[in-house]
């Protein structure tokens, strides 16, 4: 059995703004494995990207807080600990492939000086090693000419080679743990294979654990060996991706899954989750997704769901199952 590398235990973000508090994330759990593929999943604005950034506090304070919960990785708590040991293990240890290559790249450096300071703030190699492993680094991302783009600028790079450019920028110090928030949401079909294939790779190749954060679940059966939902800043159902494609607990799950296009079926109109995500100044009372769950119940609007188990590898936080269990 793999041996657990980062545990989070009912971490909670709140973001204190001029029309309230944004309780952007408010009670995740999860733990990820040596080795493992953990996938994130969820739609937009559910608290997945916060996530990914609280755990390494990357997120603006004020106005954002980490107002409880814990981040364990090789028995620190990441979420006390102080600042000085966290740059350590940020980039060395846990490294971040952003979002948004072009806003995470800084305009007036070329990919080369980034990659090389990010090298040597941890490694303190000699430069011409440090320029030669950034070049190694992008010619394995498959960057044609690697030379000529370690002296380019991001602007003259497009999309899927920032985006590589990113990935190779995160791996340069060998982290244990790759975190890796929507990489594929700005790239063309075939840039979205190459990305998926590295990571695959670097999986297989590196024993290497990787957090995937997406709302796309032919990417979670391509890559993830287990799954968490998030919904509305907490984790609704977790398991191994076979059991949460093939068995869904939660009715949330069961509605992102049926939003699937299917060519198997004559349907011409693929269906929806009615409404939209919670507001989180305003978070419905018990169960976040009582206004858009088709099988509410009483309880649900007063009551907050716990995560249990219903299986060894499989959890889910909804009244059905405690209703189940009482009777």
């Amino acid at each position: 059995m793999p041996a657990t590398l980062l545990e989070v235990d009912d971490l909670q973000t709140w973001f204190y703004t001029g029309r309230g508090i944004v309780k952007a994330v408010n009670g995740v759990t999860f733990s990820l494995l040596e080795g493992e593929c953990l996938c994130l999943v969820g739609e937009s604005g559910c608290g997945k990207s916060v996530t990914a950034l609280s755990l390494l506090r990357l997120f603006d304070s004020p106005p954002g807080k980490i107002v409880g919960g814990r981040v364990m990785f090789d028995g620190t708590d990441l979420v006390s600990c102080p600042v000085s040991h966290l740059r350590h293990v940020r980039g060395k240890d846990i490294s971040m492939v952003f979002q948004n290559a072009q806003s995470a790249f800084n305009p007036v450096f070329t990919i080369g000086d980034q990659i090389i300071e990010q090298i040597n703030v941890h490694g303190r190699i000699d430069h011409a090693d440090a320029v030669k492993l950034a070049c190694k680094l992008l010619e394995e991302m498959s960057i044609p000419e690697p030379e000529r783009a370690l002296k380019m600028y991001p602007h003259q790079m497009s999309g899927g080679m920032k985006q590589r450019a990113m990935i190779a920028m995160s791996l340069s110090c060998n982290p244990r743990i790759l975190i890796a928030d929507e990489p594929t949401t700005a790239v063309d079909v075939t840039i979205r294979a190459q990305i998926m294939n590295i990571l695959l790779d670097l999986k297989s190749r590196r024993n290497m654990s990787i957090i995937f954060i997406t709302h796309d679940l032919s990417l979670v059966r391509e890559i993830g060996d287990r799954a968490a939902v998030v919904y509305g800043g907490k984790v609704v159902e977790t398991g191994t991706v076979e059991n949460i494609l093939q068995k869904p607990a939660h009715p949330y799950t069961r509605g992102l899954i049926s939003c699937l296009p299917d060519i198997s079926t004559n349907a011409k109109r693929l269906p929806s989750i009615p409404g939209t995500t919670p507001n989180p100044l305003d978070m419905p009372c018990g169960c976040s997704f009582n206004p858009r769950c088709p099988d509410v119940m009483d309880i649900c609007h007063t009551a907050e769901p716990e995560l249990l188990n219903i299986s060894n590898v499989h959890c889910v936080a909804c009244h059905l199952y405690t209703a189940e269990k009482r009777q």
